[in-house]
C-alpha cells in the first residue's frame, strides 16, 4: 500500500500546474438541458485535485440564480460592444459545490434572466447568436478585469466558438491574453450556432472573416465551424466520434473544415463521477454491492425494482433497461420494431424511464397496458430511478445513430449491467463485444453490433438472452470485467491535461510564426 500511495504522489508531482479558464454554456447544478452540464460541472473537479487552477465561467441564466447555490455579486461591472451598441453586465460569483473551485456567472438579465436556457415552446430564442456574442466578450473582458493570466480557455460547443476568434484576432495584443492557448470542445455537432449572415456586425470582428474557409457556412454564420477553425486545438468527447465527425455522414455538414484541421483534432472519452455512480456506496439503491457481492446485491435490486414497476418478480427471467429520450438519434425507431416482436416472442421484462418523441411515449402506453408482465415505463425523468434501473437491470440497451461519447452505457458497467450497444461514437470506444476471441481474452465487457437496423439489434439482444440463459460462467464473467474497468473522471482529467499542455506548445509555435 505504501509504495502504490508514492508512486500515485510521484505521478501527481510531475503533473504540471496550469492556470485553466473552463467556459461552457451550463454547468451543473446552476443549469442543464444535457450531458454538456454534468461534463462541465465535474472535469474542473477532477482537474483540480490533479493540482490544477482552474476557474469556470458561465452565464447567470434564472435557473443558475435561483438553483440554490450561494451566489455573490463581484462588485464587477462589465460594458461590452454589441454591433452599434454597448451592453452593460455584471459578474457573479459562486463555487462548484464541495470544492474551492471558483465559478463566475455573467449577469445580463435582458439575455439570461428567461425561463429557458436557449428556446421559448421549442424554438431558438431570435436573438441567440447576440446573447452568446455578448456571452464570450464578457468571459474574456472578466479574465482581463480579474487578471486570471490563463495558460488556455477550454470552449465547449458553439455558444463558446466565438472566444477562440477573439483571442486571434480583438485580443491577439492584449498583454493578460496574448499568449493564452484555446480548446474547441465538440460535444455534439448536430448544434453548430447557425446564424444569418447580418448577425456578424454584432461580433465586432472584421467582415474579412465572413468567408468559406472561417466563419461563413452556406451562407451563414456558424459559430461552432468558428471555433474549429480558430481554436489551437479540438477535440471531441471520444476518439471514434472524433473520426465519425470528419465523415459526410456525421459531420453536419463542417466535415470540411474538420478534415483540414484533423491534425490538431483528436478524442477524449467522457468520465464517471465514481463518487456519485457506485454501487458500493450509491445512497439510492435498496442494497449496496461490489464486485465479489455482486450476485446478491442485483438480486436485491432487481426484485425492488420489479416491484417498483409493477412487474412479477420473477429473477430468472431478463429485465432490459433503458433509460433517456425516447429519439430516432437513440436508436427508438430499432428498439420499437423489436419490442413487438418480444413481447410475444421472448420471456423478457423491459424498464423504460425517458420522455421525447410523442408516438413513441403513446406505443409504450399501449405496449405497457397490453403487456403488463412484460413492459412498464416512466415517461418522465427522475436520477433516483435511473440509478435503481441500472442497478437491477441484467441489461442495459443503446442501439444510438451516432452517440458522441455516451455515459449511460459507463454507469451500466459500473453497475454490473451488460450493456447491448450500437457500434458508434463512445459506445465503440467503451463497449468490447463479446466474441469468442474477446471473451478468451477477458476484454469484452458487452454485446455491440454495427449496422443500424433492427435485425442486427435484435441478434445481439438474443445473444445477450442466450448466454444469459445458458452460460452463466461467461455471463458472470461479463459483469466483473465491466465492474473492473476505470471510466473514471481522474483518467479523463489526466489526458485533457495532457492535451492543454501540447495545446499551449502550438499556441507559442503559432505566435513564433
Amino acid at each position: 500500500m505504501f509504495w502504490q500511495n508514492f508512486c500515485r504522489i510521484a505521478r501527481l508531482s510531475e503533473i504540471p500546474k496550469l492556470n485553466v479558464i473552463f467556459a461552457s454554456s451550463e454547468v451543473f447544478p446552476f443549469a442543464k438541458t444535457g450531458g454538456l452540464a454534468d461534463v462541465s460541472g465535474t472535469l474542473p473537479l477532477k482537474l483540480r485535485k490533479l493540482g490544477q487552477d482552474v476557474t469556470v465561467f458561465m452565464p447567470a441564466y434564472k435557473t443558475a440564480v435561483q438553483s440554490g447555490q450561494t451566489i455573490e455579486y463581484t462588485g464587477i461591472n462589465l460594458e461590452v460592444p454589441i454591433g452599434g451598441k454597448r451592453v452593460k453586465g455584471a459578474l457573479l460569483r459562486s463555487q462548484l459545490p464541495n470544492s474551492d473551485v471558483t465559478i463566475y456567472l455573467v449577469q445580463q438579465d435582458d439575455y439570461f434572466n428567461r425561463a429557458e436556457l436557449y428556446t421559448e415552446n421549442a424554438k431558438d430564442y431570435k436573438d441567440n447568436c447576440e446573447r452568446f456574442v455578448f456571452y464570450c466578450r464578457a468571459v474574456l473582458n472578466s479574465v482581463e478585469l480579474l487578471s486570471l493570466h490563463p495558460d488556455i480557455i477550454h470552449c465547449n460547443d458553439w455558444q463558446t466558438g466565438l472566444i477562440p476568434a477573439y483571442l486571434k484576432t480583438l485580443y491577439v495584443n492584449s498583454p493578460k491574453l496574448r499568449d493564452t492557448a484555446s480548446l474547441q470542445t465538440i460535444h455534439n455537432i448536430a448544434y453548430q450556432g447557425s446564424f444569418w449572415h447580418w448577425d456578424m456586425l454584432l461580433t465586432g470582428l472584421d467582415w474579412k472573416y465572413y468567408n468559406w474557409r472561417q466563419m461563413e457556412h452556406y451562407n451563414r454564420l456558424n459559430l461552432l465551424k468558428t471555433g474549429i477553425v480558430f481554436a489551437d486545438s479540438i477535440n471531441a468527447v471520444s476518439p471514434t466520434y472524433a473520426e465519425e465527425i470528419q465523415t459526410q455522414s456525421q459531420g453536419y455538414g463542417l466535415e470540411s473544415a474538420l478534415k483540414h484541421r484533423n491534425n490538431v483534432l483528436s478524442g477524449i472519452i467522457n468520465g464517471v463521477d465514481y463518487d456519485v455512480w457506485n454501487p458500493e456506496t450509491d445512497p439510492i439503491l435498496p442494497e449496496n454491492y461490489s464486485v465479489a457481492k455482486c450476485k446478491a446485491g442485483k438480486d436485491k435490486c432487481k426484485a425492488a425494482l420489479q416491484e417498483e414497476f409493477r412487474l412479477p418478480q420473477e429473477p430468472d427471467r431478463p429485465l432490459i433497461g433503458l433509460i433517456g429520450r425516447l429519439a430516432d438519434q437513440k436508436g427508438w425507431n430499432l428498439i420499437a420494431q423489436v419490442m413487438h416482436r418480444w413481447v410475444n416472442s421472448e420471456d423478457a421484462q423491459w424498464a423504460i424511464l425517458g420522455t421525447g418523441d410523442p408516438d413513441y411515449q403513446e406505443m409504450l402506453f399501449k405496449l405497457s397496458s397490453e403487456f403488463p408482465m412484460k413492459v412498464a415505463a416512466r415517461l418522465n425523468f427522475s436520477d433516483d430511478l435511473a440509478h435503481r434501473i441500472e442497478a437491477g437491470a441484467d441489461m442495459f440497451v443503446m442501439p444510438s445513430r451516432f452517440e458522441p461519447c455516451g455515459l449511460n452505457q459507463l454507469y451500466s458497467l459500473k453497475y454490473g449491467t451488460v450493456p447491448i450497444v450500437r457500434r458508434t461514437g463512445g459506445l465503440a470506444d467503451t463497449i468490447t463485444d463479446a466474441t469468442e476471441e474477446n471473451l478468451t481474452a477477458g476484454t469484452a465487457n458487452g454485446f455491440s453490433f454495427r449496422s443500424y437496423d433492427a435485425a442486427s439489434l435484435e441478434r445481439a439482444l438474443h445473444r445477450a438472452y442466450d448466454m444469459y440463459h445458458n452460460d452463466k460462467k461467461t455471463w458472470r464473467q461479463l459483469i466483473r470485467t465491466g465492474m473492473r474497468q476505470d471510466w473514471s473522471w481522474t483518467k479523463s482529467a489526466s489526458h485533457y491535461i495532457e492535451l492543454y499542455e501540447k495545446t499551449i506548445e502550438r499556441r507559442k509555435g503559432y505566435q513564433a510564426d
